[in-house]
């Protein structure tokens, strides 16, 4: 039944995908994807520090409740993160500190929660990637309905079961199952000019003439 069912995962980004992303910056991926995929302002890493990398496990879930995030810790694949669409409610937690454990334990890569976190504190004092749009102390209900392996969106990100999820601390992007090679080879060569300007930079041999001539070419007058 729609809005209450759980679907198999057909496909999902491969190990060696993974690995090779969680060494680029996220804000190169999304400079390469033309800065227009983003999971909005509110999504913030709560752990403590590190990269995350895995393949999209989805799950869809009423605001405030959490029972299908039990259902989907017990399904997903060690190296899998799940990624829940709680509709970005506040008023009531998804998840804390003992779900988080448990997830850590099956192996999985991370989770991102499009909803509340509680127990923080424990959160933040580890470096398993947690990512939430907020926080709140009351607990969640466990009544459903929900989905499991759906298509989801974040603030406008649409995320396809197996998609590639990264994070750091700017933030998270999903990588489209279909784009992962094309978008790698890109963020791989921005990366290489980033590194390559700030040497320069450091080196005091930045190349600024570019300001002027943009200025220039749309017609801002300057005054002397």
């Amino acid at each position: 039944m729609i809005g209450f069912r759980i679907l198999p995962r057909r496909r999902a980004v491969g190990a060696e995908t993974v690995r090779r992303f969680r060494e680029l910056p996220v804000a190169n991926v999304s400079d390469c994807m033309n800065r227009m995929t983003a999971g909005g302002a509110r999504l913030r890493p709560m752990h403590g520090g590190g990269a995350l990398a895995g393949p999209a496990f989805t799950v869809k879930t009423r605001p405030g409740d959490n029972l299908m995030i039990h259902k989907a810790l017990d399904m997903a694949a060690p190296g899998d993160v799940i990624v829940v669409d709680g509709g970005g409610d506040l008023t009531n937690s998804l998840m804390g500190e003992l779900m988080v454990a448990h997830a850590r334990v099956r192996g999985l890569a991370g989770i991102v929660l499009y909803g509340a976190v509680r127990d923080v504190a424990a959160i933040q004092a580890g470096d398993w990637p947690v990512y939430a749009a907020g926080i709140s102390h009351r607990g969640p209900y466990k009544d459903g309905p929900g989905e499991i392996n759906v298509p989801i969106a974040i603030e406008g990100m649409v995320i396809e079961p197996g998609d590639l999820i990264i994070g750091d601390e700017d933030g998270l992007l999903c990588v489209p199952y279909d784009q992962v090679d094309a978008v790698y080879e890109a963020a791989v060569k921005k990366h290489a000019l980033e590194e390559k300007k700030m040497q320069a930079i450091l080196a005091g041999r930045d190349d600024r003439a570019w300001v002027d001539a943009t200025l220039a070419r749309l017609g801002c007058e300057v005054v002397t």
